[in-house]
């Protein structure tokens, strides 16, 4: 029985050491990382037009990249594939509004070129007052460089000074190829002033409808048109005599 006894517990010696067992704890600590799903194609374009509704909504407070991941469906760590950090966002929001708003007032101007200088004004002014009402969010970050550092983001700086040069040419155009840096501050406050003082000031609560703002935008238009490049006054209190009323946009299909 002895015999028995030692050769069991040589037995039990050697399997172990052939084959040692190892502990359900340490098991369960080894992690099988899957393989990482690729971002969607249109990810970047899902986190710009997120960013522009939360900039819509709330202002630029409201705007993290962990509330677009969220508001956009995908990973808090999605966003980072194409921007870094919240500014770089917010550059490219007003990268692109600076190209829309040029390209609004290009297409204005050229469209009004045969109607004579007192239409190319009128024109290009309701370009720039329809982008700032159809694009409030946007409009009011675009001319703010401690929120998008012109030296960090090139793209963006380039896009403000083509936009400049939009109002340089208009400029050249209403006064007969004369131009100054006053002149053109001269036209830029009027269209800038009055989108100002209908989105953050007095007369956003005196014109509480799309309707109002419009119709008034387009008549303060009318009188500065008049003023700087003649011709009949038009009616006090009539938007109607400048031309057709500021555009509203499209529904959309």
């Amino acid at each position: 029985m002895l015999v028995v006894r030692i050769d069991s517990v040589k037995s039990m010696r050697q399997s172990r050491l052939k084959s040692p067992s190892v502990p359900a704890a340490l098991t369960n600590r080894v992690t099988v990382h899957p393989a990482s799903a690729s971002p969607p194609p249109n990810l970047r374009e899902r986190v710009l037009e997120t960013s522009r509704e939360l900039l819509a909504e709330g202002g630029l407070s409201a705007l993290s990249m962990r509330e677009v991941a969220r508001r956009a469906g995908v990973t808090h760590q999605a966003p980072y594939h194409h921007f870094p950090d919240k500014e770089s966002i917010v550059a490219e929001l007003v990268t692109e509004g600076f190209e829309e708003l040029a390209r609004r007032m290009d297409d204005a101007i050229e469209a009004a070129c045969a109607g004579g200088k007192s239409e190319v004004l009128r024109c290009a002014a309701e370009a720039y007052l329809g982008f700032a009402l159809e694009h409030p969010a946007v409009f009011r970050v675009m001319f703010r460089p401690e929120l998008c550092d012109p030296a960090r983001f090139p793209r963006a700086r380039a896009a403000a000074e083509n936009a400049r040069a939009g109002c340089e040419r208009l400029v050249r155009i209403v006064h007969d190829g004369r131009f100054s840096p006053a002149l053109a501050s001269m036209h830029w406050a009027h269209v800038h002033g009055l989108a100002c003082l209908v989105l953050d000031g007095p007369l956003g609560a005196e014109l509480p409808t799309e309707e109002a703002r419009r119709a008034h935008l387009t008549e303060a238009s009318a009188h500065f048109t008049h003023m700087v490049a003649g011709g009949p006054p038009p009616p006090l209190g009539s938007a109607v005599a400048s031309g057709p009323e500021i555009a509203a946009p499209a529904a959309a299909q």
